[in-house]
Parts: structure tokens; sequence; C-alpha cells
């Protein structure tokens, strides 16, 4: 993770552009990449990504710095909202939950197992309300209460994705035999 110091964060409240460009360069594949778990079209996350830093340089005041590790923080988070506004234009995230959802385990050695870019991948092919709440909830570290607030759902439609998305991520792994290192063959 970035960090930035104190003083480099007050140029960017003076609007010091070489420090604006600065920051942009060094954390723009980390904030595409942000994006991208939860935009799945290249330009669409480009969008997200572009507005979100002028959100955070026209608001950088806001910037609550608690450490070298605050920008970055609070900058994915501001990348995160920049999705769900997005997502939200486009998408009903309201899901008639079902009722008492078995748990989905998927075993932890097979975890181990995956390569991270293999998961990556499998998480952008999931639905996108699956995909969205499943990157909250495990990447993000949101708590059930908090995605139903941002997206406007009930907790139990969150868990009930997550579990929905868990296991579809079960059955692609499976169908993939991730587990075993042998990708789609």
């Amino acid at each position: 993770m970035k960090q930035y110091p104190r003083e480099f964060i007050r140029k960017l409240e003076h609007g010091d552009k070489v420090s604006q460009k600065q920051l942009f360069e060094q954390l723009y594949a980390s904030m595409f990449r942000v994006c991208q778990r939860y935009i799945v079209k290249t330009d669409e996350a480009e969008d997200c990504v572009m507005k979100g830093f002028m959100n955070a340089f026209q608001h950088i005041g806001q910037l609550n710095y608690q450490g070298e590790e605050s920008l970055f923080k609070w900058l994915r988070k501001i990348m995160v909202n920049e999705c769900l506004t997005e997502l939200r234009k486009k998408h009903n995230f309201y899901m008639i939950p079902e009722e008492q959802l078995p748990e989905v385990l998927i075993e932890a050695d097979v975890w181990n197992k995956i390569e991270v870019e293999d998961l990556n991948n499998l998480v952008l092919r999931l639905p996108t309300g699956y995909r969205t709440v499943f990157s909250l909830f495990v990447v993000e570290g949101y708590a059930h209460k908090e995605i139903a607030t941002m997206l406007g759902i009930t907790e139990s439609t969150s868990k009930s994705q997550l579990l929905k998305a868990k296991s579809k991520l079960k059955i692609m792994i499976t169908q993939n035999q991730l587990a075993y290192g042998t990708i789609g063959k």
C-alpha cells in the first residue's frame, strides 16, 4: 500500500498540479483494478477512475489524515462509491432474498490453490449483484448492514447475494478445475 506523508497531502489541498499528476500516475493502476471489480467493461471502469480522481482532488480537504496510508484508503473508498453510483444507475440491487439459504463452504485448500488472477476472473463473470456484494464484503471488508445501506437493499438480501456468489464461484471453480491448477482443460 502506498504511503503519503502529510506534506504531500498539503500540496494536494493547495491544488498543486505536479502532486496531483504524481498521485494519479502512481495510483491509476491500483484504482483501476478496484473499479474493475465492480464495473466489468474497461471503458466504464476507466470513466469511474477518472471521476473518482476528479472527486478526490475537489474534496481533498475532507480527508481525515491518520497516517501515511490514509490517502490510499480514502481514495479507494471514493472509487468504490463512484462505481456503486454507476451501478445503481443501471442495476436494481433489490432482489428478493431466499429464506434459509445454506452456508456455502469452499474448503480452505481450494482457496489456497487458486491463483489470485484466476479468482478475480471468475468474480468478474458473476452477475452484477453477486459480484458487487461479494467484492464489498470479501475484498473491501464492509459488513452486511453497511452494504445494505450502500445499495439500498436489506441485510438479508446482502447475505443472500453473498451466499449465491459463493455458490456460483464454487461451481465455476469445480467446472474449471481451478483447485487442480488446470484452468478449463
